[in-house]
């Protein structure tokens, strides 16, 4: 069985000391309110503590404070589409990756062409699934079978109790969900999660040749995703449909054909996929 949910614990420090003498420079309130307060809290941690102890070796104490307190992973994507060169190479080493079936994607890549020569231009839009941190396609799985990993942000499925009933399909605002022709269950981008939790970066972002897909914790502020969305004007896909997606886009073109702006102008995308038409 695929796409498990594996918890995961905060070990504590094992060497810390209760001593009933105070050491110097610390101070203690005897107030009772700030003692029990005090005590709750480190309780929380799994510290206890007696009546009039005092909690000595303040660096275990402080390392438990702060593996309590750190803020948890959400593993996020950011393509530059200013290096993307439309060679589609992430979908093939997506393919081969994670075995899809023909006519399906995981992932896909977009080209939009507009303007009157000679102003004319094309653009490439990598697609995927956003990772949505309010994802509607979790609310409306009746089995509980797509969920959001606790552990790094992560949308999955587990194929195990999938129905194929597609209502996830139809929720998703981005159609990054198929219909597995051979499984019977759906199937989406899942980050390659079989490989980040080795440590290895995801299939598409490890073959990119110009180096536009970019992954990392977006909530850890020295990561490379971080320093990029701080350095760099970006976008998401749809901001409007309020999923506060994790796949973001530095100089995307979101042109759209059916924006009235494109009436009597000529724009024209190719999917690459079986559904012609962009969602």
């Amino acid at each position: 069985m695929k796409n498990k949910n594996f918890g995961s614990t905060t070990p504590l420090a094992d060497n810390i000391t209760i001593d009933d003498d105070i050491p110097a420079g610390v101070v203690i309130s005897t107030a009772s309110d700030s003692f029990h307060a005090r005590r709750k809290f480190l309780s929380q941690l799994g510290l206890g503590i007696a009546g009039g102890a005092t909690v000595t070796g303040s660096q275990p104490v402080m390392a438990a404070v702060n593996a309590a307190t750190k803020t948890k992973v959400q593993y996020a994507m950011v393509i530059d589409t200013r290096r993307c060169i439309g060679c589609h190479a992430c979908t093939v080493a997506c393919k081969s990756e994670n075995d899809v079936p023909l006519g399906n994607n995981r992932c896909w890549v977009e080209y939009t062409e507009k303007g009157s020569f000679p102003n004319v231009d094309r653009s490439f839009l990598p697609r995927l699934c956003n990772h949505c941190s309010k994802p509607a396609c979790v609310d409306v799985c009746p089995t509980g079978a797509t969920y959001k990993r606790k552990e790094d942000g992560i949308v999955v499925i587990d194929d195990d109790i999938c129905i194929g009933c597609k209502y996830c399909v139809h929720a998703c605002p981005y159609d990054a969900r198929y219909l597995n022709p051979v499984t019977g269950t759906v199937d989406k981008c899942d980050f390659c999660f079989h490989r980040v939790s080795q440590g290895y970066e995801p299939s598409c972002v490890n073959t990119c040749q110009g180096r536009a897909r970019i992954f990392g914790d977006i909530n850890d502020p020295e990561s490379e995703v971080s320093q990029l969305l701080a350095k760099n004007a970006h976008s998401v896909l749809l901001k409007g449909m309020g999923t506060e997606p994790n796949v973001f886009y530095i100089d995307a073109d979101h042109s759209d054909p059916r924006d009235a702006i494109y009436q009597n102008r000529y724009i024209r995308v190719e999917t690459h996929r079986k559904v012609k038409e962009r969602r």
